[in-house]
């Protein structure tokens, strides 16, 4: 038996993950955090799209670990009480705000507890499954590959028996476009619908909720990214994306994209 544990956010990146290890693995466990972020949206996403797969013959054994208490002590924009989520392109010095501190670490130490516990009761590998690629940016030390190693150092030190434990990155080579284009190829092989699967997640750090629906926005850097992605895939995004005004067409979020892109050429 192949087991796999995969860090969930609810993201593009993370939820094709997931369907390359419904495809590679025996038995699949997710995992998503619950920091007090202020894209919440995100975990509502991510078990919509656990139970569309267990609805087509995908098991996923899911669970969100509450890190709520967390969220009166950390600084950041992107959790409840933090500063406004910057606008614009990731390469803009302004994204720093938009940096949790330490939460790679703290999932990571999670996520190997779990995967290690698996390893130990089954007695057999397990990995952890991680979305990280080459589009992975500066801005975010804790994505650097120098503190991953860091990380699995101590993380092998301090347990016994992490021999068991292994990692899955397919992506690390990529970017958010392979990516996407995986996920269409996945969509086919495990005969589940794109749109079905892509309209349950948010890659939003600006969601907007009206009319009792959520919107992404298309102007934080994170839409940004996706946004370029389905554009190079030439395919409409199946989100929906509003600004402050209400609703608006894909052609929309789609040409703001275009103009900033073409500004950071």
């Amino acid at each position: 038996m192949k087991h796999a544990v995969v860090s969930l956010s609810g993201g593009m990146d993370s939820s094709t993950l997931l369907l390359r290890c419904l495809k590679e693995y025996d038995s699949v466990t997710a995992l998503s955090f619950d920091y007090g972020q202020k894209h919440r949206v995100e975990l509502e996403r991510a078990q919509s799209l656990v139970n569309y797969l267990g609805e087509n013959g995908h098991k996923v054994n899911y669970k969100v670990i509450k890190l709520d208490g967390l969220v009166d002590l950390l600084d950041s924009a992107l959790v409840e009480g933090g500063g406004e989520v910057p606008e614009g392109h990731y390469a803009e010095d302004n994204m720093k705000a938009t940096v949790v501190p330490n939460r790679n670490k703290i999932f990571a130490s999670i996520t190997q507890a779990v995967a290690l516990s698996i390893a130990n009761k089954t007695e057999e590998q397990c990995d952890i499954a991680l979305g990280i690629h080459a589009g992975d940016h500066a801005i975010y030390p804790d994505c650097r590959q120098e503190f991953r190693d860091a990380d699995d150092t101590a993380f092998r030190i301090g347990n016994w028996e992490a021999d068991r434990v292994g990692y899955f990155t397919p992506y690390l080579e990529g970017d958010k476009f392979t990516i996407l284009q995986d996920g269409e190829a996945l969509c086919g092989e495990l005969k589940i619908e794109f749109n079905e699967v892509y309209k349950r997640t948010n890659t939003s750090y600006k969601p907007i909720y009206m009319n009792g629906l959520w919107f992404s926005d298309y102007k934080s850097a994170s839409s940004v990214e996706r946004i370029e992605a389905f554009i190079k895939l030439d395919r409409s995004d199946p989100v929906g994306y509003a600004n402050e005004d209400g609703p608006v067409a894909w052609n929309t979020a789609k040409a703001h994209v275009e103009k900033v892109l073409a500004e950071h050429e």
